[in-house]
């Protein structure tokens, strides 16, 4: 299988440093620091990249089962948001939203939130999050 890969570089000090990501195909770059990950500063931060790597694997995999199923979608777009907040043990991502809309024609409302919901579980990057206590689908069929 294939194996994907990016890499992050930081300098300086937690608060005043910066940082640097890159994937390995280099489709994405980008800078990041103390302000924009934790408040909001310009630049990109791992939070956004997650967020990104998971409407992207989810609007995929949701694709494929309608597929499966005999329904052929027009478009599915994924909104996902991913909440970063500071607890007892330091930071920690306690939610994530997915909110996605599709053009399916000839589906039900029912039929295509199961094949929401079945999608939000088996996506690989679900799998990945798992330890993440809230994962929250809100799908919409145009």
């Amino acid at each position: 299988m294939a194996v994907r890969s990016a890499e992050a570089t930081w300098t300086g000090s937690l608060r005043e440093g910066a940082g640097s990501v890159k994937t390995g195909s280099g489709a994405v770059e980008g800078s990041y620091s103390f302000p924009s990950r934790f408040e909001d500063g310009t630049g990109t931060n791992p939070e956004e990249l997650i967020a990104a790597a998971h409407a992207g694997c989810f609007s995929m995999a949701l694709t494929a089962d309608l597929g499966r199923g005999g329904f052929e979608p027009k478009s599915v777009h994924t909104v996902a948001k991913v909440h970063i907040e500071r607890g007892d043990a330091g930071f920690s991502i306690t939610k994530i939203e997915l909110h996605t809309e599709a053009d399916v024609p000839n589906i039900d409302a029912a039929a295509f939130a199961e094949f929401a919901e079945k999608a939000k579980v088996n996506c690989p990057i679900s799998k990945a999050l798992a330890a993440v206590p809230t994962i929250e689908l809100h799908a919409t069929l145009k």
